[in-house]
């Protein structure tokens, strides 16, 4: 036993192995186990460099949540939430166990889900993989070395990519399975080697965990001004979160997971988790650092075999191409992955249709509803079968990770606003001009001006008219803004089309919000869009 093997081991959880078992090795070792396994290659400045295979993102139709006793009333089973029954969980279960058995060597790392110690939760995580054992390290919260000893994990995750389930024993759709026991508190993740799975299974976990005490799990990044002013950045995955998060006039919490409390808002990781396809040391110097430094994990990013050098524009392994690197790797980022409650709430929009505004003000009762709308575009690559952005609804920005009812986080997100005055925007990074293969991606130096704008204070002074499709006040202008760009109708060459394309939006919107009415007041229900009278 070292100082970094705890007491409680895997016979303590009832797992029987005779295989080598690496616990809680460090970054450099755990690249060595990597390289030496021909688990991925060191790119010319230090950067492991790996494949992830077929999934190069998360295989969501192939998440399961067991329907037990525990979950039963808690979890809001559907289309989502897929559930799994327990005799064959318990099949599954057996096998994996068998699986472990059979294995040579295994990688344990025991950390954290969760910066703020009253809060956080101890997983263990078993790995087959040392390059998975490493992601997952860099990118929960690692614990100090003195606490290694006499850490005890309380959910354990078990991650065997060579693990082939079987859909008529396993009740699965394929070979492919991430299956969740909130009973056993144990998630099995098979036949997949993507290991972005690993780290949003902990965040189910969290937005499962953390409401019954009141907090808010958010799928968002955030990020401290100088006065100590907190904003929280709301997103999914291709929308920004990262990318404005990492504003080098910020003090950076985190990039993607949070926890907001009486006291905090706390990052429920250690580590960044960044798209790197095209990435720009011109627009995102922060975040393109991380490419050459030792200890970041890039995740089917093209690499020269000979010379090494890395092809961030290359997308022939994928769309998805990512870079998991220590939160610390960013300058100014916060020292404890903390900071105070928010002043502002940036719900982020890819809007493939080029119909909304780049920034918009909303009402409280506006803001309950985008929170719960979650409008965006799938971005392509982020999921298997996604090939190009299509338009979409993910209830509270985080649709696939959110284990309860969409109202449970709609209603403590209000009750946070309220009590903290909070002022929220609405900022679309899609599309202007025209939609999605017509008009252009939104210029990120007119977001980042809209933002700054919006954080220190300043929009709010500004002239606001009424957008005539969904009621939300728009700046007429901004200084360091092209005019032109706020008005998204008078961007499109057919001013009819966008008028069409317009009324088509905010017909989704209706048919996608028909299912929270009845959990609403009227005030939410009435903030939703209406067709302008043209």
């Amino acid at each position: 036993m070292t100082d970094r093997t705890p007491a409680y081991g895997l016979d303590d959880q009832g797992i029987k192995t005779a295989a080598t078992l690496h616990w809680n090795l460090t970054t450099a070792p755990l690249v060595e186990e990597s390289l030496a396994r021909d688990e991925g290659i060191l790119a010319k400045d230090g950067p492991l460099v790996v494949a992830t295979g077929k999934h190069t993102g998360r295989s969501a139709k192939d998440k399961f949540i067991v329907r037990d006793d525990v979950s039963e009333g808690e979890v809001h089973f559907g289309k989502v939430n897929v559930e799994m029954s327990e005799a064959h969980f318990d099949a599954l279960h057996a096998d994996f166990m068998a699986a472990l058995g059979d294995k040579k060597e295994l990688f344990v790392a025991d950390l954290y889900g969760g910066s703020q110690p009253e809060h956080r939760v101890n997983v263990r995580v078993i790995n087959e993989y040392a390059w998975h054992n490493l992601f997952i390290r860099t990118m929960l919260v690692r614990p100090e070395a003195g606490e290694l000893p006499g850490f005890t994990p309380e959910y354990t995750i078990i991650d065997l990519p060579s693990f082939r389930a079987d859909p008529a024993r396993h009740g699965t759709r394929s070979e492919t399975v991430i299956a969740v026991s909130l009973k056993h508190k144990l998630i099995l993740i098979g036949g997949t080697e993507y290991g972005g799975e690993m780290k949003k299974s902990v965040f189910g976990l969290l937005n499962f965990i953390l409401p019954t005490k009141g907090i808010m799990p958010m799928h968002c990044s955030a990020n401290i001004g100088a006065d100590g002013d907190t904003a929280i950045f709301f997103g999914l995955s291709g929308t920004g979160k990262t990318t404005l998060s990492a504003d080098p006039n910020r003090t950076l919490i985190g990039d993607d997971e949070h926890g907001w409390s009486d006291e905090a808002v706390f990052n429920f990781e250690g580590g960044c988790y960044a798209k790197m396809i095209r990435l720009s040391e011109e627009a995102e110097p922060e975040i393109y650092a991380t490419t050459r430094r030792f200890g970041t994990v890039l995740e089917n990013v093209v690499i020269d075999p000979v010379t090494r050098e890395l092809d961030l524009d290359d997308a022939t392994l994928a769309e998805n191409s990512r870079g998991a690197y220590p939160i610390d790797f960013i300058p100014n980022t916060s020292a404890h992955n903390l900071g105070p409650t928010p002043k502002n709430i940036i719900m982020l929009t890819a809007d493939a249709f080029g119909v909304l505004p780049p920034i918009a003000k909303l009402t409280p009762d506006q803001a309950m509803y985008h929170f719960l709308s979650g409008y965006t575009a799938k971005v392509a690559g982020t999921e298997i079968g996604v090939t190009e952005p299509e338009a979409t609804f993910s209830t509270c920005f985080g649709a696939p990770f959110m284990p309860r009812h969409p109202a449970v986080y709609g209603n403590l997100l209000k009750k946070r606003i309220a009590e903290g005055e909070v002022d929220c925007w609405l900022v679309n990074t899609g599309w202007t001009g025209g939609k999605y293969g017509v008009g252009n991606r939104m210029p990120i130096k007119a977001t980042r001006a809209l933002l700054n704008a919006a954080l220190d204070g300043s929009l709010k002074e500004a002239e606001f008219r009424k957008d005539p499709n969904f009621g939300f006040a728009v700046p007429v202008a901004v200084p360091g803004v092209d005019s032109a760009i706020l008005e998204p109708r008078e961007t499109w060459a057919d001013k009819n089309e966008y008028d069409v394309t317009a009324a088509k939006l905010v017909d989704l919107f209706n048919e996608n919000f028909s299912e929270f009415a009845e959990h609403v007041d009227a005030g939410v229900r009435e903030a939703g869009p209406v067709k302008a009278t043209v």
